[in-house]
């Protein structure tokens, strides 16, 4: 799975507990997108988070 290049954010795992309390393993995984984007002044793409798209630590190359 992609790890976000900006904050590092990747998949958390943990354990889905039923009404019956039956443990099952489960994964929350990131919402990461690749996009092109200016790193250094040359176009890239790279992996990023929506977060991190959103709250402007990215600058997109059109």
């Amino acid at each position: 799975m992609a790890k976000c290049d900006i904050c590092g954010k990747g998949v958390v795992f943990g354990i889905n507990i039923s009404h019956s309390h039956i443990r099952t393993n489960r994964a929350w995984k990131p919402n990461i997108r690749k996009v092109k984007a200016v790193v250094n002044g040359t176009r890239k793409t790279v992996n990023v988070c929506t977060r991190c798209l959103r709250s402007g630590k990215v600058t997109r190359a059109m």
